[in-house]
């Protein structure tokens, strides 16, 4: 049974919007940031990513950051560029064409599995953003999450949205268009309550991190209040919920510093063991076609990999291509034992293009590139009911939410 609760959201001043609404913390560097938010006050990074307010370099990771960071989000309050509503509410969030409900879910299903995760978390990743809510007290960024589509939801939905005016409409600059809706019918919100509780799971889809930092958050306060009732806002934690039918997920490509010490003709050869290695002789990036095919970048050159039969097993997690690339490649050949710590590795969002891929790879920084198949919304879910995790950076969600048009708060 899957449990949704209306909230007060803290969200824009209808005339600040399209400044407030920020693109996750997590997908850009500091650097790219700063250049985000460049004539741009409102921008909800100054809370998210509040080092891009220091003229020295910080450590994101520094109190002082943190302090920043509430500061900043207090500072808005007060101007009134963010407000909050009086009621509790839910929230219809339109990104594109994919239609999402927020909300907040409880964090005991997070704990007991009925929010069903599918990666592992870093826990120096997770530090950060617990620092970041405990300060703020306030959960700034929701987690996106989805479920098995349900015709009774999206009739409600959809009516509701027929029916009323958006308090926002916008497009952003990545030309993504933004359209919310205030629920603030009881009845059409009581309805959605009970019909989620009749839906046996939510999935994590992005933001398994958060999520864990919500929980920590709830955990930590659950100890600094032994008589609580469960009723405290920190019991609960931010999630905008999708239907898998509309989710979208791009490929999530992978590229290396090194060859661990091969030539390039020894990579090759050892590559061949259990790969067809296919010369592109294309002058585009190459894109894989289908699963188990891999696109190669290697000193100015595009090969095809097809992986040979022996290397796809049956079990539903290791004959993902992100596995079969990371056991029979990245690992016995690369030597990347493990893609979450090594700093060998970095991780480039189909967002960005196979250019991005080339770029890196010629300037130098790094020494080969892997273009990817998307992973399907069929293989994560499968992957999250048996209770497994995939291996790192196996998914690339797009559209991203936008930060700062809900923030949920911890306070009572």
């Amino acid at each position: 049974m899957a449990t949704i609760k209306t909230f007060k959201a803290i969200r824009p001043n209808p005339e600040f919007v399209i400044k407030v609404a920020s693109l996750p913390y997590d997908v850009m560097s500091t650097k790219e940031a700063k250049e985000m938010v460049k004539d741009n006050p409102y921008s909800f990074l100054h809370v998210d990513r509040s080092e891009i307010d220091f003229v020295e370099d910080v450590d994101p990771h520094s109190k002082k950051v943190y302090e920043k960071a509430t500061q900043n989000f207090n500072k808005m309050l007060e101007d009134k560029i963010l407000i909050q509503d009086e009621q509790e509410y839910f929230y219809i969030y339109k990104l594109n064409n994919q239609i999402g409900l927020a909300c907040v879910t409880k964090i005991d299903e997070y704990l007991d599995n009925t929010i069903k995760k599918h990666e592992f978390t870093r826990p120096d990743k997770e530090d950060d953003r617990v620092n970041h809510f405990d300060y703020c007290n306030a959960n700034t960024s929701p987690i996106f999450s989805t479920y098995h589509q349900n015709n009774d939801v999206d009739k409600i939905i959809n009516k509701y949205i027929d029916e009323n005016a958006p308090v926002y409409d916008f497009v952003s600059e990545d030309e993504v268009s933004h359209t919310v809706w205030v629920i603030k019918d009881n009845y059409v919100a009581q309805n959605l309550v009970d019909i989620f509780k009749t839906i046996p799971n939510l999935y994590i889809a992005d933001g398994h991190h958060r999520n864990a930092s919500a929980s920590r958050v709830a955990l930590k306060r659950r100890e600094q209040n032994p008589n609580f009732t469960g009723a405290e806002n920190f019991n609960y934690y931010l999630s905008v919920l999708f239907p898998d039918t509309q989710l979208n997920i791009l490929d999530y490509n992978r590229v290396v510093t090194d060859l661990n010490g091969n030539t390039k003709d020894e990579f090759l050869m050892k590559i061949g063991k259990d790969f067809n290695v296919i010369e592109y002789n294309v002058i585009d990036c190459y894109s894989p076609k289908k699963h188990s095919e891999f696109g190669m970048y290697l000193e100015k050159k595009w090969y095809i990999l097809e992986a040979k039969l022996n290397t796809i097993p049956n079990d539903p997690k290791d004959r993902l291509d992100v596995s079969v690339l990371q056991n029979n490649l990245l690992k016995p050949i690369l030597g990347i034992d493990d893609p979450r710590t090594s700093e060998r590795i970095s991780f480039i969002g189909g967002i960005r293009g196979l250019d991005e891929l080339v770029k890196l790879v010629d300037s130098g920084e790094f020494k080969v590139a892997f273009s990817m198949y998307p992973t399907e919304m069929s293989e994560l879910l499968a992957i999250a009911d048996a209770g497994e995790v995939m291996p790192p950076k196996s998914t690339w969600f797009e559209p991203k939410l936008r930060s700062g048009l809900f923030v949920y708060s911890l306070k009572e």
